[in-house]
């Protein structure tokens, strides 16, 4: 053990050196809460697919945000379950930066091309939701008119369960999206001290992120709300499905 003395101060190194470590770990969750609030804020992938979902097939508040905060958590466990795997069999960080980057991309032309063809889908409802008139001629020459929409005539069982399909699909596609920060700048450093604070700084990275997507959804649906939407609501499934696929095209190729 090493004494230093001086000036009626005396301490030992190991002492020293373990308050330091301390002062580090208190930083790394300062830093770990900072970049898992502007990283989620600043990336439209973690809120707008459920605000638009939300909105057009209706969701409740207790469904919105369920299905958000279990998307929330799926994002973060992959990044967890990649980096402690990479910690226990050594791989390089590079490597590790490399396979998430490949992650990226995947969940970005995920949300492009499942965007496009929802939006794509939701043009044909609005389209079969427009009225039609159609002329008869009754007995005795009367002629009689009538309004009808196609989509009174071929709706069927389909649609509740392309509702039950929607949360999975967007469940699946944050599981493959990255929390880019985690393993380079949070998990590896809280290494270097010991697993209980690499636990830790994950913990409270994702407990940001899930609470900050949280509240940006929950305040933008009550917006939402307030807006007068009337008379595109027919086209909401159509608007939802191009704005996840906008969303997926600025990820991808930072629009």
């Amino acid at each position: 053990m090493y004494i230093y003395g001086g000036n009626d101060r005396t301490f030992s190194y190991p002492l020293r050196r373990q308050y330091n470590m301390t002062e580090h770990l208190q930083l790394l969750t300062l830093t770990a809460a900072s970049i898992g609030f502007i990283h989620t804020l600043l990336g439209p992938d973690h809120y707008l697919p459920f605000i638009v979902m939300a909105k057009a097939r209706s969701w409740s508040r207790v469904k919105m945000l369920t299905v958000t905060a279990l998307c929330g958590l799926g994002h973060v466990l992959s990044s967890i379950l990649l980096g402690t795997v990479g910690l226990w069999v050594g791989i390089a960080l590079f490597r590790l930066e490399a396979i998430e980057a490949y992650r990226g991309d995947l969940a970005a032309y995920a949300l492009i091309f499942s965007g496009a063809a929802y939006g794509l889908w939701g043009l044909r409802q609005a389209y079969k939701k427009r009225l039609h008139k159609h002329l008869h001629i009754h007995g005795g020459g009367k002629l009689h008119t009538h309004t009808h929409t196609h989509h009174q005539e071929h709706a069927h069982v389909h649609t509740s369960q392309k509702k039950i399909l929607t949360p999975w699909v967007l469940f699946t596609i944050f599981v493959l999206g990255p929390c880019e920060p985690l393993i380079p700048l949070l998990i590896f450093p809280a290494a270097e001290e010991s697993l209980l604070s690499a636990v830790w700084i994950a913990l409270v990275f994702g407990m940001v992120t899930i609470a900050t997507m949280l509240v940006v959804v929950f305040t933008a649906s009550l917006g939402i709300e307030r807006l007068p939407l009337k008379p595109i609501e027919q086209y909401s499934h159509a608007l939802a499905g191009f704005a996840i696929c906008l969303c997926g095209l600025a990820v991808r190729f930072g629009l």
